[in-house]
């Protein structure tokens, strides 16, 4: 589920390849209308998919000339981020 308050987009349940895409073409008017924060506190599982998603909407938000922050990212995605090397590009917020 995503749901948009102003600048903060938060998604929660499962974050996989079984909802990454709808949920790809509904955060990404999101992410190029302005500066956004993803926050990822209700999101039970994930995936390689959601590191796909993810760096789908950072690589949108930045060519809108935008910022995305990632928020509250589970300990699941950052181990995952680190082990494909894309947490240097991920902004995850500490």
């Amino acid at each position: 589920m995503i749901r948009c308050e102003g600048p903060r987009l938060s998604l929660s349940g499962p974050l996989t390849v079984a909802t990454a895409g709808e949920l790809a073409s509904a955060g990404q008017a999101h992410v190029t209308a302005g500066n956004v924060v993803v926050d990822l506190s209700g999101v039970t599982q994930v995936d390689s998919a959601a590191l796909a998603l993810l760096l789908s909407w950072v690589r949108a938000a930045r060519a809108a000339g935008h910022r995305l922050t990632i928020d509250q990212p589970p300990a699941a995605l950052v181990s995952l981020a680190s082990l494909y090397d894309v947490d240097s590009i991920l902004p995850l917020a500490h």
